[in-house]
């Protein structure tokens, strides 16, 4: 291998690695408007974040705001919901309850999901009360900018009909307040993850009344991330036409954001959860994602507010809000998006820039994974799959690298008969290419043209919920988290935890091994730093696999085997060809030869 072909193989590398590392951060999405100082933030957030608080007998966005702006001092989680009744909430996939007074859902544990991969550990809890630590939460309510008309806020104690709430057993409740305007809000939940708040207002006085709707989910501290570039976590909606993702760190330096949106849907995203808000698909309303900070803690809210409604006396009017709570299930985001006109819901599951790569991709590992019942399994049938797809292009790759290498005396004799004429160098080349019908870049463009789909299935081992605590053979009990092995402990032989960046375990050093293979079946590079650089990139993408999910490292190490094997069988094919090569000036240099029988001379 030439020092040109050297380097054309390095960038190669460096491409995939970009690619595969850091693509979010070169296609980071743009935001419609941007706060341009805190103060500014402050005043906007002081005027209209929607919330409740009553401020003698008047209700308004101020006061509202000021009610979510409250950070007190955390309490136990406990002790909060010990504070004001509660209606139970069950279902086959959460449970939790809902506050009576103010109506506010606030906690719900998914019951299909435990927070580690033990039987003993706890379930997943997604939403927490006000004034808990994390607090995290979900508030409908109304506002009114007459001063003298009540609205139910986060102090009301509504009138429950039961006192439970569970699939095909809605909650209804009421409230009216003393001018005689009467608010009945019907809360129903499907067996999967959905929340229906239907709220009718009806006015049994003698004036017009004109108020507001809004929702909002509210997120009180900054909550632990995985820090992966593969996967946000953050601020997350379909509005205003386009995907928007904001990490907490970038709502904190923007402060607020604003956006219209008919159809949509906002909240906050985890690597596997999601919380959120779907917008009525039949009016066009606005959207804000925002951030704010006191002295002991921040909080992040996204919110809608509804445009006007006028009740007049004897006339009822009626609306209705979805929220979504739960683990990002594309299936079961995809038959929410079918059933009520939402746009796009399915990209909650962070498909990245090769959506249309991904979730195809996604589609046919978790059809593998029903087939053979195990998710590992279905991960190396997978990479089977795509590399059978991509067998013609890699046969052409490693074909013209046998031509490349057959060539290399040659160049090598060209480099140093032109060695102070870099011009005539790359003509001759270029011609010596011509009559061997080489292609220098052939070993390299069908590589390249691999990467999206490669990147795609590495994506989805990524964020698939699926794969979240599911085994594999032997020692892997979650392909979720790294490999629990560790050789600086003899693999447990030693009993003691060695420092993070001491943690090695057997897969990675597997995926490590089957790169130096890899590598031992390609020629060399002539350059001396070059082939030290290769030798490193092994140990180095052993060390940075280690901390990732072991599904990652064993399609990793899976994918080198099958490429080895393949590139053995196809350059082994390809040892005929005929391809003329130069000799030695002594001995067996400097003479055309071909592999070809050479015809017999006429007499």
């Amino acid at each position: 291998m030439n020092s040109d072909d050297s380097k054309n193989l390095i960038l190669t590398l460096v491409i995939s690695m970009v690619v595969l590392f850091g693509w979010n951060v070169f296609f980071d999405t743009t935001p419609i408007k941007t706060v341009s100082s805190a103060s500014e933030a402050s005043k906007v957030l002081s005027e209209d974040v929607p919330s409740a608080k009553k401020s003698s007998g008047s209700f308004t966005n101020e006061d509202t705001l000021r009610s979510h702006a409250d950070l007190s001092t955390s309490v136990s989680r406990e002790d909060v919901l010990k504070q004001s009744p509660r209606i139970a909430i069950s279902s086959p996939t959460f449970s939790g309850t809902l506050r009576l007074v103010g109506t506010r859902l606030d906690d719900i544990t998914l019951e299909k999901y435990k927070a580690n991969v033990n039987q003993d550990d706890p379930k997943v809890r997604v939403l927490n009360p006000q004034r808990s630590t994390g607090a995290y939460y979900i508030d409908i309510g109304w506002l009114s900018t007459d001063r003298t008309q009540e609205v139910p806020n986060e102090h009301t104690p509504w009138r429950a009909q039961s006192q439970n709430l569970s699939p095909g057993n809605p909650l209804v409740l009421t409230w009216q307040n003393s001018t005689g305007i009467v608010f009945t809000r019907t809360i129903s939940v499907d067996d999967k993850y959905l929340f229906t708040v239907q709220d009718s207002v009806h006015n049994t006085g003698n004036t017009n009344v004109n108020i507001q709707q809004y929702a909002l989910i509210s997120r009180h501290g900054t909550p632990d991330v995985s820090n992966y570039m593969a996967v946000h976590e953050g601020l997350i909606g379909y509005v205003g036409g386009k995907l928007q993702e904001l990490k907490y760190a970038d709502i904190q330096e923007k402060g607020r954001l604003e956006f219209r949106t008919q159809a949509g849907w906002f909240g906050f995203t985890d690597k596997y959860w999601l919380t959120s808000i779907i917008a009525d698909p039949k009016t066009d309303q606005p959207v804000t994602f925002r951030h704010t900070r006191n002295e002991s803690d921040v909080r992040y809210q996204v919110d809608t507010v509804s445009n006007a409604l006028a009740v007049k006396p004897g006339g009822t009017v009626t609306t209705t809000t979805h929220a979504f709570v739960g683990p990002k299930e594309l299936n079961v985001l995809d038959s929410y998006e079918e059933l009520l006109g939402i746009e796009h819901f399915d990209l909650a599951v962070d498909f990245g820039w090769f959506y249309f790569i991904t979730k195809p991709i996604f589609h046919l590992l978790s059809f593998l994974q029903k087939i053979l019942g195990n998710f590992g399994v279905a991960i190396l049938a997978l990479t089977v799959i795509l590399k059978l797809i991509f067998l013609p292009l890699a046969n052409k790759s490693y074909r013209s690298m046998s031509r490349m290498k057959a060539l290399q005396p040659k160049l090598e004799k060209l480099k140093e008969t032109y060695a102070n004429d870099k011009m005539a160098l790359n003509q001759e080349m270029m011609a010596l290419y011509k009559r061997e019908g080489v292609n220098p870049m052939g070993g390299c463009l069908p590589m390249v043209v691999q990467i999206p789909f490669f990147f795609a299935l590495y994506k989805v081992l990524f964020i698939s919920i699926e794969m979240r605590h599911a085994p594999f053979w032997g020692w892997v009990s979650d392909l979720s988290a790294p490999d629990p092995t560790n050789i600086f402990t003899l693999f447990g032989l030693i009993p003691w935890t060695p420092p993070s960046f001491l943690m090695m375990g057997l897969w990675p050093l597997i995926m490590g091994l089957t790169m130096v293979l890899q590598q031992r079946m390609n020629p060399a590079p002539t350059d001396p730093i070059q082939e030290k650089m290769f030798m490193i990139m092994p140990v180095m993408f052993t060390y940075m696999l280690a901390q990732f999910p072991v599904g990652l490292v064993i399609y990793w190490a899976w994918n080198n085997i099958l490429t080895i094997a393949q590139q053995w069988y196809i350059m082994n094919q390809n040892k005929g060809l005929g391809l003329r090569t130069y000799a030695a000036e002594n001995g067996d240099k400097g003479q055309i030869i071909s592999h070809k029988p050479k015809s017999p001379k006429k007499k």
